[in-house]
């Protein structure tokens, strides 16, 4: 006797965006060095009729939230954890920028590795091209 198969948490949240009639959702990856240009994409995705989601913090700047090294680090390791369920909640990946890092690199790679669109603004940083 075989039994039917269950839907995969993907599957389901797919189903319940679709039942809730969301829009599409964007997640931005990228350098937090281009957290202006970041910001003129969620702009124009946004007018798009997209909800968008991306990078809420730069780390690059000073802030007391991340003024101690250690605590920098996870705090890091946290945001990184944090961006990549932002993939796995978002429809398609927008990468802002014309400079992919090991960061950026890795989430282009896992958002691929579920399935995932992935739009450039400068095409020709696309690692895969």
């Amino acid at each position: 006797m075989s039994y039917p198969r269950l839907p995969t948490p993907e599957e389901r949240l797919a189903d319940a965006k679709k039942l809730s009639s969301l829009p599409p959702i964007v997640v931005i990856c990228g350098s937090t060095r281009f957290m202006t240009e970041m910001n003129e994409a969620d702009l124009r995705e946004t007018v798009g009729g997209k909800i968008v989601v991306k990078p809420g913090c730069d780390m690059k700047s000073p802030h007391d939230l991340w003024s101690d090294p250690v605590e920098a680090e996870a705090l890091k390791v946290r945001l990184d954890d944090l961006h990549r369920a932002k993939i796995r909640l978002a429809d398609e990946v927008l990468v802002v920028g014309d400079y992919i890092g090991d960061s950026t690199r890795a989430e282009i790679t896992y958002a691929r590795s579920l399935g995932k669109p992935v739009r450039f603004t400068h095409p020709d940083v696309d690692p895969a091209a």
